[in-house]
């Protein structure tokens, strides 16, 4: 299959799902949406991934209505789609979903539950049905009324928009350094470094298991699409 990858920030690449993808032959264009704008058409399926921009500041980066404009085509298209953190909430928005600040910043792993809906999802019920996954944002997003919910923390996880579109809140796709990078420069990170780097330490290694696994489930659904 030929893959675009939508990508909003040289930190937050395809990573893991890059190697995934040309493990099983397929070809994968990497788009920075910020400098290169419209996305092409012409693609058999479309990941888009996280950024350090959010929803409501288009302002800044007027960018963010071609992508809302880009997921919403793709999800009338049927074209199979996965979305990534800034992706899922900028599908969400797209859709109708609320999407505003979190509480507490996510930094590290949270305990996730599939909902019966997502066991039986082709995608996200390959994972188990209570896992920890890698959170790392500011913002969170509701669930569009069109869409399915199909794993929630203390707040929606992901969802699936009709037959051929995902959005999941967490980082299926890091890197153990990737991630540190993304918190390395702010002047008040929501935790110490330290103890996020033990945290990775400890829990990266069967979390991109399980990263690898929901990359593989996708591609086969969208293969099969």
């Amino acid at each position: 299959m030929r893959l675009l990858a939508v990508t909003h920030g040289p930190a937050v690449q395809p990573e893991l799902y890059a190697d995934v993808a040309a493990a099983e032959g397929h070809t994968l264009t990497v788009w920075d949406i910020r400098s290169q704008g419209k996305p092409p058409a012409g693609f058999d399926a479309v990941l888009v991934f996280g950024g350090d921009q959010n929803v409501g500041e288009e302002l800044e980066h007027p960018w963010l209505h071609e992508e809302y404009d880009a997921l919403r085509g793709w999800v009338a298209d049927e074209v199979p789609l996965f979305a990534v953190c800034l992706g899922a909430q900028t599908l969400a928005h797209a859709l109708g979903g609320i999407v505003e600040p979190l509480p507490v910043h996510s930094a590290g792993f949270v305990e996730t539950t599939l909902t019966d809906d997502g066991a039986a999802d082709p995608v996200l019920g390959v994972l188990p049905r209570t896992f920890d996954a890698l959170n790392a944002n500011a913002y969170g997003f509701t669930v569009p009324d069109e869409a399915t919910t199909l794993a929630t923390a203390v707040f929606p996880q992901a969802f699936r928009v009709g037959r051929s579109a995902w959005a999941v809140q967490f980082h299926p796709e890091v890197r153990h350094d990737q991630v540190l990078e993304w918190f390395r420069d702010e002047p008040s990170p929501p935790r110490p470094l330290d103890e996020l780097a033990a945290e990775l330490d400890r829990k990266l290694p069967a979390w991109q298991e399980l990263g690898r696994r929901l990359a593989r489930a996708f591609l086969a659904a969208a293969d099969g699409a």
